[in-house]
């Protein structure tokens, strides 16, 4: 089928196998990895800055290559998605929480779960089914009960749901419309574009600029859950007073814009001790809410 045929551009669509699979799958496997695994791919993923709190780093290997990075961190103490899911764990309801109860609950999340927070793919080997395998069998190696994910792109590529991950529906920010009027009060560009946002807050006069600042670390701070939890919540706002003017920018964007979709994956095989090297194809021997088939694994 031709899609486009012009003086620019030619696009056609062939029909193609569609039990047809990459050969080289077969070469790849999954295992523990190092912080040095994900330093050699991180710049690929669009959140490349850090891994999260207490990371726990898998790779996928090729023939002794790396090719792909999973990190796994310990659960937030606060977030909205989790408390659609088990309505159990919202804090403070009625009013009737102790710091014994807080205590307990935030213990209860790192008993029994844990976060897939980053999962990237060296560019050559994307789209050939490696990362929604990687994740399941990583998010099984982890032990944990449940495992949580949150993804914007998700939205777009539903690898995360083929991986076996449960998702609650998306939801607006809850910040959307204060960010939104912020940015269109201060700048001309669209209140995504980094690019155009930065542009123009470099060519303001420098006590415009000062203000713009200013006011755009209050509302990130007054936004802001992660910045009055965990060990940020003794920091005041010496932290987001520091943060560098792009990466103030980003987290306000990000603040205002993402809608990410907050999933589950229930684990068949927690606490059940897994070899600690996986073939991917491992993946298709079983549906993702069965445990891992171990005599069916090489």
């Amino acid at each position: 089928m031709i899609l486009a045929d012009n003086q620019d551009i030619y696009v056609a669509r062939h029909d193609l196998n569609p039990k047809h699979r990459l050969s080289l799958l077969s070469e790849v496997y999954v295992e523990r990895g190092t912080i040095d695994d994900w330093n050699l791919l991180h710049e690929l993923h669009y959140k490349a800055t850090n891994t999260g709190i207490g990371p726990v780093i898998y790779r996928a290997t090729m023939k002794g290559e790396t090719i792909g990075v999973g990190v796994m961190t310990v659960p937030r103490i606060l977030s909205a998605g989790r408390n659609q899911i088990f309505k159990h764990l919202k804090p403070n309801q009625n009013g009737m929480d102790t710091r014994m109860i807080n205590q307990h609950r935030v213990n209860w999340q790192n008993d029994n779960s844990c976060v897939n927070a980053r999962l990237v793919l060296d560019t050559m080997y994307r789209g050939a089914g490696i990362a929604y395998r990687m994740q399941n069998i990583m998010m099984r190696m982890t032990g944990c009960r449940f495992v949580e994910f949150q993804s914007s792109m998700s939205k777009y590529n539903p690898f995360a749901a083929r991986a076996g991950i449960l998702f609650t529906k998306p939801k607006r920010q809850a910040n959307y419309d204060k960010g939104v009027e912020f940015f269109r009060r201060w700048f001309r560009s669209a209140p995504s574009d980094h690019v155009g946002v930065m542009s123009e807050l470099g060519a303001f006069a420098p006590a415009i600029r000062e203000k713009c600042i200013a006011e755009m670390r209050g509302l990130y701070y007054r936004c802001s859950a992660m910045e009055k939890s965990g060990d940020n919540r003794m920091n005041g706002t010496s932290r987001v007073d520091g943060m560098e003017v792009g990466y103030l920018v980003s987290s306000l964007q990000q603040l205002t814009l993402a809608s990410p979709l907050f999933g589950i994956y229930l684990n068949p095989d927690h606490n059940r001790e897994l070899p600690p090297r996986i073939p991917l194809l491992a993946f298709d021997n079983q549906t993702t809410d069965e445990q891992l088939k171990l005599d069916w694994i090489h």
